[in-house]
């Protein structure tokens, strides 16, 4: 008969059902003493078709014995252990609070990216003492236990309305206790999506593997996303390649010294992560308290307290929240920068903030979006750009040919700080003049310039994974540009440009030859119209023009774009290609032709036409009101 709220079991009094996951379920119960004396507790029992299962019950029961030895304030303790009915059952503390992936779930519900900064740093960091504890943990006789809990999420994280954090289920732990209970190495366990390197080859693991699942939640808690996500087999392909995205990318915001921390627990070579969670916790207390000295588990409560109103009061419990904390769940729901550390130093970021140009004309010209869109130009050098003209514009707007290619890394002197450090007083840049409404404090960039950064970071990320070859990797990235920044036309070019390499790719490998064969044909010269395939997309042409003009050989480059035109005269794209490489020839008058011929074929709505008619205005050049195709 199936047990229910209000049974007795064992010396427990059932209070509730909480769940039922993998092979066993989970019930809220108390601890009956004498003297009415309670105690709530956790009770974890063994699903009845799995008692014969010899396997599980020892994973089980060693389980038991690795978590009876465990006494640390971030481990949920287990009290108990025995059986009932013939059904094993584990008791253990009962953590008033929440799962952490419901946490992030309900936060994001709530209008939160992802979790705040210091939050999901201080959870990873109290995760990290738990961890280091159970990995220390030795016998009576001094004898390491090797423990490796192997299961680290969100699942297996509890976060309490006090504030605590606690890592439970050590069921699948790999220790040497008692009779030698190990987990043969190439047992694949746990969740693919949490796994190191190492344990998705099948290898033997330790303590360094946790350290890795950690620095996964984190990212998680930061991003609001995994850093791999997709079947178990590719996952794991990815994950054994290192084809990770740094945090940065999705979150740009994110200061430089947390994303190294993230990606060092993240590095796919063991020895060169963290040497324990004890070095990984330290990284991350050291950031903590030098960027928020102040903080304290009591915001990990008091943010609890807020997501999780509504269940409280469904208990007829209401938890006091201050209301200064209220004020700052408003500002983390705003995308700012969060506050530098105290120590005056340059801050390194992607791009720099724009600053109004000295002696700028009254009427702000329309900035072109290939320039605007191009890394590392400052307003400055794009006016600059536009008054000289055609040639020296078109010389730069070519990069923009290649958006995969990586900006550079621009370091702001500390004279103007991107973010003012702490407690130097902020300095005001100079600014263009706005209305009330659509000032912003100083040192916070605007939305559009967030939007630069963020994708400005993706590009740089599938330019790399392109050149690795991490083609599946490119494309996940250039389709999560797209789908977060629908508008941007560099979003709409890089997911083009990911797919035609990796179409290049599988082409060149079905032919037996390498993508670099294949881009310069088979005498290894540039690709002629009978070297490229039937059905062969401008997109693809795009993509090799553009890896030819990287390389230098821009001649080549204008062969191949002129191929494209020859068998679709009317193809927009093939014509701004030209456009682009005659400029950066200095060749002005075939520019401005196809730059022209381009405007006639494109689409009014097409992204790059504005910009395109911006480098003709600027040259003296307006588009002419009769074009016809030559």
């Amino acid at each position: 008969m199936a047990l229910q709220a209000g049974d007795v079991f064992g010396r427990y009094e059932l209070v509730s059902w909480l769940g039922r996951g993998g092979m066993a379920e989970t019930w809220r119960a108390q601890l009956v003493g004498d003297a009415g004396v309670t105690k709530p507790v956790l009770i974890k029992k063994v699903l009845p078709e799995y008692a014969d299962d010899e396997a599980f019950i020892s994973m089980f029961i060693s389980e038991a014995r690795i978590s009876a030895t465990l006494s640390h304030g971030n481990v949920a303790q287990v009290f108990d252990f025995g059986r009932v009915d013939g059904e094993y059952f584990l008791a253990m503390e009962f953590v008033d609070g929440q799962p952490l992936h419901r946490v992030l779930k309900r936060g994001m519900k709530s209008g939160l990216a992802a979790l705040p900064v210091p939050v999901a740093v201080f959870i990873a960091m109290e995760m990290c003492r738990g961890l280091h504890y159970a990995h220390t943990r030795t016998n009576g006789s001094g004898k390491p236990l090797d423990i490796v809990h192997r299961d680290i999420s969100p699942d297996n994280v509890l976060v309490g309305y006090e504030g605590q954090v606690k890592i439970v289920d050590f069921g699948i732990a790999k220790a040497q206790l008692l009779r030698g209970f190990k987990t043969a190495p190439g047992v694949v366990k746990g969740k693919y999506l949490f796994f190191s390197p190492e344990q998705a080859r099948g290898e033997d693991v330790d303590a360094r593997t946790d350290v890795w699942a950690t620095g996964v939640v984190l990212y998680e808690l930061l991003c609001g996303k995994l850093p791999v996500e997709g079947p178990p087999h590719v996952v794991m392909m990815r994950v054994g390649r290192g084809e990770i995205p740094a945090p940065k990318v999705l979150r740009p915001d994110l200061p430089k010294e947390l994303n190294d921390i993230v990606m060092k627990a993240l590095t796919p070579e063991r020895d060169q992560r963290f040497e324990s969670s004890h070095a990984f916790g330290d990284a991350l207390a050291g950031f903590l308290y030098s960027n928020y000295p102040r903080f304290s588990a009591m915001t990990i409560a008091n943010l609890l307290r807020v997501l999780f109103r509504g269940d409280l009061a469904q208990e007829g419990r209401e938890l006091s929240v201050p209301g200064s904390f209220l004020d700052e769940m408003r500002v983390w729901r705003e995308p700012t920068d969060p506050p530098a550390p105290a120590a005056t130093r340059p801050v390194e970021h992607r791009l720099p903030r724009k600053v109004q140009a000295v002696q700028a004309p009254v009427t702000k010209p329309t900035e072109p979006r290939e320039l605007e869109a191009a890394p590392g130009l400052s307003r400055r050098m794009i006016q600059g750009l536009t008054v000289g003209g055609l040639l020296t514009a078109g010389a730069c707007v070519w990069l923009l040919l290649e958006p995969l290619s990586p900006p550079p890394t621009v370091v702001v002197p500390p004279a103007i700080p991107f973010r003012t450090p702490a407690p130097v007083a902020k300095q005001a840049p100079v600014v263009p003049a706005a209305s009330e409404a659509s000032l912003e404090p100083v040192g916070t960039p605007s939305a559009q310039e967030r939007e630069s950064i963020a994708v400005n970071e993706m590009v740089r990320y599938v330019h790399e994974a392109s050149q690795k070859e991490q083609l599946e990797a490119a494309i996940d990235m250039a389709s999560l540009c797209k789908e977060k920044y629908p508008g941007n036309p560099r979003c709409s070019d890089l997911l083009q440009i990911a797919i035609a390499k990796t179409a290049d790719a599988r082409t060149a490998r079905q032919r037996g030859r390498s993508p670099d064969a294949r881009t310069k044909g088979n005498a290894g010269r540039p690709l002629k119209a009978t070297d490229l395939d039937a059905f062969t997309t401008v997109a693809e042409i795009q993509a090799r023009v553009a890896a030819l003009s990287l390389q230098g050989n821009t001649l080549g480059a204008i062969e191949l774009a002129q191929t494209c035109l020859d068998r679709v005269p009317s193809a927009a794209e093939c014509h701004r290609m030209l456009g682009v490489l005659y400029a950066k020839m200095l060749a002005s008058e075939k520019s401005e032709h196809h730059y022209e011929q381009f405007l006639l074929f494109a689409p009014a709505d097409h992204p790059r036409r504005e910009g395109v008619m911006q480098i003709l205005g600027s040259a003296g050049k307006g588009p002419r009101a009769t074009l016809t195709p030559e």
